[in-house]
């Protein structure tokens, strides 16, 4: 690593990226089962704040996984180098002064801890999007529950591959309990006082 000389004291800063925005970055880390709402959530969040004037950015699963991670499969190494790798991208785009919303499975504690540790707890707003098994398996818009039900699918979250419960998400919204303009605004009440310049 001799051979490395980050420039990062001798560019712009975040804080003059974010004087010319308006606007205070933050990472908005989505995590949930598979069908508990995220990607929804995540479009409705992302088309409110532009309606608002905010600069964000969207970085979902099955989009980074079709570019940045398309050389990456399900193992448990594979799953941990994408979250790892996304975790670093948001860190960019904070860096830029644009709010990041991440929908990301995300299924451990300790892949979530890595994340808020390489994008920092200051910029890490941990959002559970806390959905039973049995509702997203009712919705199963993608057919995927169905198919890791049959076998054709291994490794899959919260089937044959574990999902654990975030201890302490920054909020958590109940998209079974909820409709998608009830849980929008209770994401918009946290967030638009940590965004607002």
């Amino acid at each position: 690593m001799n051979h490395i000389h980050p420039i990062f004291d001798k560019i712009l800063q975040r804080e003059d990226k974010e004087a010319q925005l308006k606007q205070h970055s933050i990472v908005i880390w989505m995590v949930g089962l598979s069908g508990s709402g995220k990607s929804t959530l995540a479009k409705a969040l992302e088309k409110d704040l532009y309606e608002r004037g905010f600069l964000t950015t969207l970085l979902d699963g099955d989009n980074l996984r079709t570019g940045i991670n398309n050389n990456l499969g399900f193992t448990e190494a594979d799953r941990t180098e994408n979250i790892r790798r996304a975790a670093e991208t948001s860190k960019l785009f904070a860096a830029c002064g644009i709010i990041t919303i991440c929908s990301l499975i995300s299924p451990t504690e300790e892949i979530r801890s890595m994340s808020k540790n390489i994008i920092g707890e200051k910029d890490y707003f941990e959002l559970f999007i806390h959905t039973p098994i049995e509702v997203c398996e009712q919705r199963d818009v993608k057919g995927l529950y169905k198919k890791a039900r049959a076998g054709e699918i291994k490794n899959f979250t919260g089937i044959d591959s574990p999902f654990e419960h975030p201890t302490h998400p920054s909020l958590e919204v109940r998209t079974d309990l909820h409709s998608l303009e009830d849980c929008l605004q209770q994401i918009l009440t946290a967030i638009l006082p940590k965004i607002s310049y």
